[in-house]
């Protein structure tokens, strides 16, 4: 039976695959580690622009079995993301409602030596609608609930691997919060769950697996002329269901998995009502996909 090998290559909320029929195998949409510290909370009613720019780097990749394949592999991607966001006041059962859209650009660079893949290409890629947001504020804790869809509108090609789309919608469900353990919310811990739903790949009978992606951070809130907040973030990803399709030519039941943590700091500048953002992750622990580090520089701006 062969074995599955999945190349799953970071562009933010998108991934990119590589084009070899027979080794390569989907990922979902979502790319976890663009928001950090407070993951699990919504911001107050207003207008935000939200901009990531994040690189991506590996070098190693590891099979089904959680060992390195020796496959001459590096990968590159720098991902710039513009994010654009509205949240009222107050609107469904005492929660603010917000609506989200994510339209991402990406630079991909990659090579894999025993396949004889050497790509890169620049383009805009599946962009993510979100139409339901609602955030509970408490003075002890936030809670938030998202469904989104993700529109294949990224340009896709089977035998380019550094393609910026995906050629196939996701659904996605969002849930989670942020406690806070003193009155003046200082200290935080804040999870934030994704589920995703695939759809089947256009012109390419495969159906990706359901994905679950689970977001962490724990931060110190220090007031001074500006608002710091300093800790730590991660994240956890799981394939949770076979990929089935008749392009399936590897095992489905091998299923990838990944895991990061990493240093962050932010600073909100209050006049100016803008917040930067900048964390560091190094994954670990991944079962049959890339294994890098992230860096992930966050402009918000509310108006």
């Amino acid at each position: 039976m062969k074995q599955k090998l999945k190349l799953s290559f970071f562009s933010l909320l998108l991934l990119v695959i590589a084009s070899t029929k027979m080794y390569s195998q989907e990922t979902g949409h979502y790319t976890p580690g663009v928001q950090g510290i407070k993951v699990g909370t919504l911001p107050p009613p207003g207008f935000y622009y939200i901009m990531h720019n994040v690189y991506y780097s590996a070098d190693t990749y590891y099979d089904g079995n959680g060992n390195k394949a020796d496959i001459n592999f590096d990968v590159s991607v720098f991902a710039n993301v513009h994010r654009f966001l509205y949240v009222w006041e107050n609107v469904i059962f005492g929660a603010n409602y917000g609506v989200h859209v994510l339209i991402p650009t990406t630079y991909t660079d990659i090579s894999i030596g025993a396949f004889g893949v050497n790509d890169n290409k620049y383009g805009i890629g599946d962009i993510v609608i979100e139409p339901f947001l609602l955030s509970w504020n408490k003075s002890k804790y936030d809670i938030s609930v998202a469904l989104a869809a993700i529109a294949p509108v990224g340009s896709y090609d089977i035998n380019e691997a550094a393609s910026p789309g995906k050629s196939f919608w996701s659904g996605m469900l969002t849930f989670g919060g942020t406690y806070y353990f003193d009155a003046n919310k200082s200290w935080t811990a804040s999870i934030l769950n994704r589920y995703e739903v695939h759809g089947e790949k256009k012109d390419f009978d495969v159906t990706p697996g359901d994905d679950f992606t689970f977001e962490w951070g724990i931060g110190k809130t220090i007031v001074s002329k500006q608002i710091w907040n300093v800790g730590a973030s991660g994240y956890a990803h799981w394939q949770l269901s076979d990929d089935e399709g008749s392009y399936v030519s590897y095992d489905p039941s091998v299923h990838d998995e990944i895991f990061a943590v990493g240093p962050e700091v932010t600073c909100y500048f209050p006049k100016a009502k803008l917040n930067l953002e900048f964390r560091t992750q190094f994954e670990f622990g991944a079962i049959d996909r890339s294994q890098g580090t992230k860096m992930c520089l966050s402009l918000f701006k509310n108006f």
